[in-house]
């Protein structure tokens, strides 16, 4: 376990580094704030203007898919109350606020993968849009160190879960 969390605690100093260049910080942040939130919320808006009424079954399974994804990362993060690499190691430097106290799982990544994975599943020429950025959304919480890769990795994880879980109840 040691080994792992050494593993965890180097890739997450390495992907850190990244923020020291003040282009590279201001580009995460960036992504990191369109991941709060925005960018989905306003894709939900943009799909039923753009694809009518059709949109509106992907549009409900993608709003089911961060309820329940938000109900989840806001119980394990109770739960396993993981502090910040950025609040442990003074060599890993918060390069953005973080919206809470806790680490695990990435709440950010989470809804990324969650919600591109619905919306694809419905319209899957988003492909090429959703899924870099929702990858450029994972990179970007342990780049501003904010998340451990294995929270990035779990947030991933659950978030896939999540999709396939709204995506098996209410199929396209």
């Amino acid at each position: 376990m040691r080994r792992i969390e050494h593993l965890d605690l180097a890739l997450c100093l390495r992907c850190n580094r990244l923020s020291h260049f003040p282009f590279w910080r201001a580009i995460f942040r960036v992504v990191s704030r369109l991941g709060n939130g925005g960018f989905w919320y306003l894709l939900m808006v943009l799909l039923p203007s753009i694809h009518g009424s059709a949109a509106w079954p992907v549009v409900g399974r993608m709003a089911l898919a961060g309820l329940v994804g938000l109900l989840l990362y806001r119980w394990l993060k109770h739960k396993t109350s993981r502090p910040r690499p950025c609040q442990v190691y003074a060599a890993v430097a918060a390069a953005a606020p973080a919206l809470d106290r806790f680490s695990f799982p990435s709440g950010h990544t989470l809804h990324a993968v969650s919600f591109s994975l619905v919306a694809v599943a419905g319209f899957p020429g988003l492909a090429s849009l959703l899924y870099p950025f929702a990858a450029l959304v994972a990179l970007s919480r342990p780049v501003l160190g904010l998340h451990y890769p294995s929270d990035v990795l779990a947030g991933a994880l659950i978030g896939a879960g999540v999709a396939q879980l709204v995506l098996g109840v209410f199929p396209t």
